[in-house]
């Protein structure tokens, strides 16, 4: 078995595994999902999945990570044949390489537009409002500087040159920070963007906090972190709420994506993960709970009011991101500095998310093939960008790829890593590997959530959320959803192959 990297120091592992899961999300899915689902309804079903499902998953899939880096296999096919001795396990665990790297498919092009609205805000070449006026005036030069950016289309996108020049540099560097290695790439990526990302959003929570309502007085920030948080037990009843925090709570803790599982692969076999699981979770409910719902919500109500910043809301994340924000800064004084930060902390969110994504895929070409790691980075990096001209090209491929790696599977390759750990593995055992070095004490009703609750509530979130919304978009039918569909089920079949092939090989040499 060849000498595996570790983490340089758990500081770095830390801000490493907080930046897989800060990501954009945190700062636009979160406050857009909170505001849509009445505020204080979502925050306790949010609050109740962050106990039962956030923290289990958390020490999850640390620990099945470092059990399976110990014994050579950092990536879920090996790590699932490790604790089921059945072929077939190896094919479950392909989900947990190709559902990152598909999500990085698309991820990587978004996150590749902060970097030009940086560019566009530091040198004030967003669009100006001089008053606020109706929402839809306000807002509509946004709309349209966003769309000749990206390109517009009812089938093909035509992205602008600068768009798609900035989008292969993004990938660029995430390839070269990727091929520099654990300690040398990611660790050293983390030390630097997380420390800078969380300074700029305390600068953007304290100027959002200090700002002046122009239009209305009773549209202060206090009124915006109301809108966010005033309970509302009424609607605790409505299965919609739970499924959408439960799903948020996935999406924010990069939960059952495989990357947590990778990067915990780096782990020696006694080194912490209790202590280490917890600080990351309670790191990453930190930037998402009181930094992302501090900024673009009650800056929206600041400018719109509560009314129309629930419209916002409900239009989606990216209209939040690339719409109403430079259109908040463009009312303030220095409103281009504020945005280079906005946009520099949502830079910073998705290059170290993205990094983590596309680690499972180099670490099973290293430790399955034996492929030298920077050449590891740089075959995924090709995938990725002949990959990426899918949804930079063709419109609606986006949403539907998002909905099959960034829903469907995530939730689906969760219930399955519980269900190996705690019954097919055995939950004595699993249970003591989770406390294996563990520097502070995990209360012992953990073990009966981790065996028993959180299995049942992922399977009747699964079934659920397919009743409610899932089977509603499997039965929709378009030309941009069969090219997803059809890209995805080739990239299943070649990601199968590999397996396979890995599989024999084993087979060979033993």
């Amino acid at each position: 078995m060849a000498n595996r990297e570790h983490w340089g120091t758990r500081l770095g592992l830390i801000l490493a595994v907080t930046g897989n899961a800060v990501g954009l999300g945190n700062f636009l899915r979160f406050p857009v999902q909170a505001a849509k689902y009445h505020g204080g309804a979502f925050m306790i079903p949010y609050f109740v999945s962050f106990l039962i499902l956030g923290i289990p998953l958390m020490w999850v899939e640390w620990s099945m990570g470092r059990y399976g880096g110990v014994r050579g296999h950092g990536t879920s096919p090996g790590v699932f044949h490790l604790l089921w001795k059945n072929r077939a396990a190896k094919y479950l665990g392909v989900i947990g390489i190709v559902c990152p790297l598909t999500i990085v498919v698309y991820y990587t092009y978004i996150a590749s537009w902060t970097v030009g609205y940086s560019i566009f805000s530091l040198c004030q070449d967003l669009p100006k409002v001089e008053h606020a006026g109706s929402l839809e005036e306000s807002l509509h030069p946004f709309s349209g500087f966003l769309s000749e950016y990206i390109g517009t289309g009812e089938l093909f996108l035509i992205p602008s040159s600068l768009a798609y020049v900035i989008f292969t540099l993004t990938l660029f560097v995430s390839i070269w920070v990727l091929a520099r290695g654990i300690s040398r790439g990611i660790e050293l990526l983390a030390k630097v963007a997380m420390p800078l990302l969380f300074l700029f959003a305390i600068f953007l929570v304290i100027r959002v906090f200090t700002l002046d309502a122009p239009v209305r007085p009773e549209n202060n920030p206090l009124k915006g972190l109301a809108f966010l948080w005033e309970p509302n037990f009424s609607k605790l009843l409505d299965l919609n709420i739970w499924l959408a925090a439960a799903g948020q709570m996935f999406f924010t803790l990069s939960l059952g994506m495989g990357a947590i599982l990778t990067y915990a692969s780096y782990l020696r076999e006694k080194d912490d993960i209790a202590l280490s699981g917890l600080t990351t979770a309670a790191t990453n409910e930190f930037a998402e709970v009181v930094l992302g719902g501090s900024i673009a919500i009650p800056a929206a109500v600041v400018f719109f009011g509560v009314s129309h910043a629930e419209t916002i809301a409900q239009e989606g994340a990216f209209r939040l991101a690339f719409v109403s924000m430079p259109a908040v800064f463009s009312f303030i004084p220095f409103g281009h500095l504020f945005g280079f930060l906005w946009f520099g902390l949502l830079f910073f969110a998705g290059i170290t998310s993205i990094v983590a994504l596309a680690q499972p895929a180099i670490a099973f070409l290293e430790d399955e093939f034996a492929v030298e790691r920077k050449h590891a980075a740089w075959y995924v990096g090709g995938f990725l960008f002949l990959s990426s001209h899918i949804p930079i090209f063709i419109n609606g491929t986006l949403d539907e790829l998002d909905f099959w790696a960034g829903t469907f599977f995530i939730t689906l390759f969760a219930a399955v890593e519980i269900i190996l750990f705690f019954w097919v593995f055995d939950s004595e055992k699993a249970w003591k590997e989770i406390n294996r070095g563990a520097e502070v004490r995990i209360p012992g009703i953990f073990f009966y959530i981790c065996k028993y609750v959180t299995p049942i509530v992922l399977i009747i979130i699964f079934v659920g959320w397919m009743v409610q919304y899932g089977w509603q978009e499997v039965v929709k039918t378009s030309l941009p959803k069969w090219i997803a569909r059809g890209y995805l089920m080739i990239f299943f079949a070649g990601a199968g192959f590999l397996v396979h092939m890995a599989w024999r090989k084993k087979r060979t040499t033993q």
